[in-house]
C-alpha cells in the first residue's frame, strides 16, 4: 500500500469461534478477501478458532467481516469478536500458519564477524551475510550480501571454526508472503516473510539493490504487530539459542 492509501485503509482483527476449522473456512476467508481487495491475512488457531486480520476500505472490510459472520456452508459460526488495529501495509491476502521451512541465522566470526541469515527453499539454504545482524526496527534496514547456499545439515552447527567460531543465534520456522510465489520472488529480488523464531518474529522482507554474482540486499522488518522500534534485538539478546553461551565466550574458550 502506498501512504495515501494507508491513511484511507481500516484495519481490524477477528477471532472466529465456533465450527470453523476443516470445513474449509480459511480458504473460503482467503477467496472473499481477494475479491474484495483486501489485504492481511487468516490463521487458524490451536485453541479451534480462525483469526482473520484484514485491512482495506471501510465498506469492504464490513463485507469480509459479515461474511464472517455467516461463514461457509459446512461451517457453523457462534461468535465472531473484533476489535481495531493498526494498518500493517501488506502486499496481498494470504494464509499463514503453514510453515515453508526451517530458518537459521549464525553469528559467524571469520575475516569479518557477521551474522548469516539463512532460509530453507528447494531443499537447500539460501543464504545472506548480514554485517550488523538482524534488526526488530522498521526503520532500519540491513545490508544483506548473497553468499553460495548452505546445506541444511549444518544449520546446527556450532562450534570453532579456522581463524573464528560460529554460534547459532536464532532458528525456527518461516512462511512464506508477498504476491509473487517462491522461488521467483528471490529471484525477482523482492521477498517477504513471516519468521516464528526464538527472537526474531513477524514480517521481513528481503529487497535486492544490486545484481549479480555478488548481489546486495537490504533486510527490512515490516510494519507489523511484532515489530519493536528503537530497539537491538543484537546487542539485547547476544546468546547462542542453543548454548547459551555468546560468540566471544565460544572464541576465548569459555
Amino acid at each position: 500500500m502506498t501512504e495515501s492509501a494507508d491513511a484511507m485503509a481500516r484495519a481490524v482483527r477477528a477471532v472466529v469461534r465456533g465450527e470453523v476449522q476443516g470445513v474449509g473456512f480459511r480458504d473460503a476467508t482467503l477467496r472473499r478477501a481477494r475479491r474484495l481487495g483486501l489485504m492481511g491475512w487468516v490463521r487458524n488457531e490451536e485453541d479451534g478458532s480462525v483469526l482473520v486480520h484484514a485491512e482495506g476500505p471501510d465498506q469492504e472490510v464490513k463485507k469480509l467481516l459479515e461474511f464472517l459472520r455467516k461463514g461457509p456452508r459446512a461451517g457453523r459460526v457462534t461468535e465472531v469478536e473484533t476489535e481495531p488495529v493498526r494498518v500493517e501495509g501488506h502486499e496481498q491476502f494470504a494464509v499463514r500458519g503453514v510453515s515453508a521451512g526451517v530458518f537459521v541465522v549464525q553469528e559467524h566470526a571469520a575475516t569479518a564477524r557477521h551474522f548469516d541469515l539463512r532460509l530453507e527453499v528447494g531443499g537447500v539454504m539460501r543464504s545472506w551475510a548480514v554485517p550488523k545482524g538482524p534488526s526488530m526496527d522498521p526503520a532500519v534496514k540491513r545490508l544483506a550480501l548473497q553468499v553460495p547456499d548452505h546445506s541444511i545439515v549444518h544449520n546446527d552447527f556450532e562450534g570453532a571454526t579456522e581463524g573464528g567460531g560460529v554460534i547459532v543465534w536464532d532458528r525456527g520456522h518461516y512462511e512464506q508472503g508477498g504476491r509473487v510465489a517462491w522461488p521467483e520472488a528471490l529471484d525477482r529480488g523482492h521477498a517477504v516473510f513471516v519468521l516464528h523464531g526464538e527472537k526474531l518474529h513477524g514480517g521481513f522482507a528481503l529487497q535486492r539493490t544490486r545484481p549479480g554474482e555478488k548481489a546486495q540486499w537490504l533486510l527490512i522488518k515490516r510494519r507489523d504487530e511484532r515489530a519493536r522500534p528503537g530497539s537491538d534485538v543484537v546487542a539485547e539478546q547476544p546468546q547462542s539459542v542453543i548454548s547459551g553461551n555468546t560468540l566471544d565466550q565460544l572464541l576465548k574458550g569459555d
